[in-house]
């Protein structure tokens, strides 16, 4: 059992990178291989630098290697880019950066790229170059054809936008109103000496000053807290959902909105949670184990209702559509290297196609809230402009979050939250 965290972390990073797989999916299995909290922080601290500064850590790998490593060499590749990283971007000793970076050549089983590997690190410690010579999609580690989306779409706002996606995430908290109150909460936490810098006025979210392991908040197990960021904390309340209700959340998974209802309004009629992925459920079925609530979870998929809705209607949806994840790069800088301008149209298309189908669902005089995690206008002020437009009943409500449009558009970093879309429709009677 290979315990070198570099060379875990660049097999990690080849398999998201070159070979197209998740983060969320890949960090947990090398994680397994590794037995202290400590090394699994710095594996996961390797990995999300790496893709945060992915171009930029190449560029610089360019520079001092004439000929691409290609084929069962490739891996070596990405040891390089997690050894300028370390030296660069870490409080990590540049001697044990280096050291240990080479280190791994032996465990990657191919000692004769260890001289290679030395002296590229070497030659980047005594060459750095300045961030000032390098081209836009190097400079601001975003590719070429996301910059021109996010350009064309917010002119004013497009560089504080990449230098957010940059930014590691705060943490937000969640607390279950079922178990306990939000003042009471931060009492505890205040025993605990754990810091709250900020507290959403709608929401209720608390934002910590500085990140803590999950452990140490008090009664996390059993489920007085969650972790959700502080934008994905205003679904529920913008959904509004009233006793008696029967309400759908659609494309559920993890299952956070979901809680998040039930926490608000125990006494619904019930809860559905749907999710095209069956093995993505278990997620869902976990949290609200934890947290002592309880819904009808079902695999389907939200485009075919007929296969799985059995005729119900709902007076309350939450459609939290599948999208680009535009606006939580900061915590899956995967998706910048993922994703691909191609696969824009086709969301677009398929968040039209379950609009429709879900709409179906929707009682008259019914309320559904569309969102997402996508910051890119056609995914949603469009997408929601073209169904009310196309949509004889559909009526787009004003949302009262402080903004001046109907529909609301969270940027990264705005008070601290990820990128996230709102919009609020009703059902004529």
């Amino acid at each position: 059992m290979s315990k070198n965290i570099r060379a875990l972390a660049a097999r990690c990073l080849y398999a998201v990178v070159d070979q197209g797989r998740s983060l969320s999916d890949e960090l947990p299995k090398q994680q397994l291989l590794v037995e202290s909290g400590k090394d699994k922080g710095l594996l996961q601290e390797i990995c999300y630098g790496v893709l945060r500064y992915l171009p930029e850590l190449e560029h610089h790998v360019r520079r001092f290697v004439n000929k691409p490593l290609t084929g069962k060499q490739r891996v070596f590749h990405f040891l390089m880019l997690v050894g300028i990283y370390q030296i660069k971007y870490t409080r990590i000793p540049d001697h044990a950066a280096v050291a240990e970076t080479v280190a791994a050549t032996g465990v990657l089983k191919n000692r004769h790229l260890k001289g290679l590997v030395n002296a590229v690190l070497r030659n980047y410690q005594r060459q750095p170059e300045s961030d000032e010579t390098l081209a836009d999609p190097v400079k601001y580690s975003h590719p070429g054809w996301f910059i021109k989306k996010i350009q064309a779409g917010y002119p004013h706002d497009w560089v504080r936008i990449l230098e957010q996606n940059q930014q590691r995430p705060p943490m937000w908290l969640r607390v279950n109103q079922c178990k306990t109150s939000v003042d009471k909460y931060l009492e505890l936490l205040a025993e605990k000496q754990i810091e709250v810098s900020y507290q959403h006025p709608v929401s209720h979210a608390l934002l910590l000053s500085k990140a803590v392991d999950v452990n140490s908040l008090p009664f996390f197990s059993e489920g007085w807290v969650s972790i959700q960021d502080g934008a994905a904390q205003m679904a529920a309340p913008l959904l509004a959902s009233q006793a008696g209700d029967v309400v759908l959340d659609c494309c559920a998974a993890p299952g956070g909105k979901t809680c998040h209802i039930l926490e608000l309004t125990p006494d619904l009629a019930s809860v559905t949670a749907i999710d095209v992925e069956p093995q993505r459920l278990t997620r869902v079925t976990e949290n609200l184990a934890r947290l002592g609530l309880q819904a009808n979870v079902i695999a389907g998929d939200a485009a075919k209702p007929e296969d799985w809705a059995n005729g119900q209607t709902f007076d309350r949806i939450l459609l939290d559509a599948p999208c680009s994840g535009t606006g939580v790069i900061r915590k899956n800088p995967d998706i910048k290297w993922l994703r691909r301008a191609s696969d824009i149209d086709q969301l677009v298309i398929l968040q039209q196609q379950i609009l429709a189908a879900i709409w179906t669902l929707l009682k008259p005089g019914g309320t559904m809230i569309y969102a997402t995690c996508s910051i890119l206008p056609e995914e949603n002020t469009e997408q929601v402009k073209a169904f009310v437009q196309s949509t004889d009943d559909a009526t787009l409500e004003c949302i009262d979050a402080g903004q001046s449009s109907k529909d609301w558009q969270i940027l990264p970093g705005d008070n601290s939250m990820d990128g996230f879309y709102y919009a609020k429709l009703s059902k004529a009677l």
